[in-house]
């Protein structure tokens, strides 16, 4: 059972007897002396879609919903179906665009190390591995003599995501990048 103050995006949480994805988790520290810090957390409902905002202090107990992981590979975008193939027995799993919000930009062609979350035989969404490589297609030139300091620019990255990436990056170059914050990691 995760505590309040453990919840990352993508968790899935027994709300009521219904599955919710953890889809963006604030903490919010208030002034006063000996309060706890409070989590504003948005939930969506994984059967209705359903949007949900709840507050919890630090040492609130969740139930984690009870559901199987298995571990898929990313095969194909077809219209706005995303599909993913079972890496045991090669089944596959379609989950629409509207469910993917927020992870659709780190999918690439064979990406391996996601996790399917399923409920009775039903994908219900997906977990992404912590980081994934992707390369760089547009972005400024690179400016000689850039140091690794905190200067950014902009980067269209492959799969058309945007990100701020080091000033001595250019187009071409392969990168890790943080699947949960979005951020850039490292060079490949």
């Amino acid at each position: 059972m995760p505590k309040a103050g453990d919840l990352k995006r993508g968790m899935l949480i027994d709300f009521n007897g219904i599955p919710h994805v953890v889809k963006k988790v604030e903490a919010k520290s208030p002034s006063s002396r000996g309060a706890s810090t409070l989590y504003k957390v948005r939930l969506n409902n994984l059967q209705t879609g359903q949007k949900r905002d709840e507050s919890y202090k630090t040492d609130d107990m969740l139930k984690e919903a009870d559901c199987t992981r298995v571990a898929v590979q990313y095969s194909y975008k077809d219209g706005d179906m995303v599909t993913f193939m079972n890496m045991e027995d090669y089944s596959q799993y379609s989950l629409n665009e509207d469910d993917l919000e927020g992870q659709i930009g780190y999918l690439s062609e064979g990406l391996e190390g996601i996790t399917a979350l399923l409920m009775d035989g039903n994908v219900l969404g997906i977990e992404l591995p912590a980081s994934v490589s992707l390369e760089i297609i547009e972005t400024s030139p690179k400016i000689k003599g850039a140091s690794a300091s905190s200067r950014t620019k902009p980067a269209t990255l492959s799969t058309g995501i945007e990100i701020q990436v080091p000033e001595y990056l250019d187009v071409g170059e392969v990168i890790k990048v943080n699947t949960s914050t979005g951020k850039f990691m490292s060079r490949e």
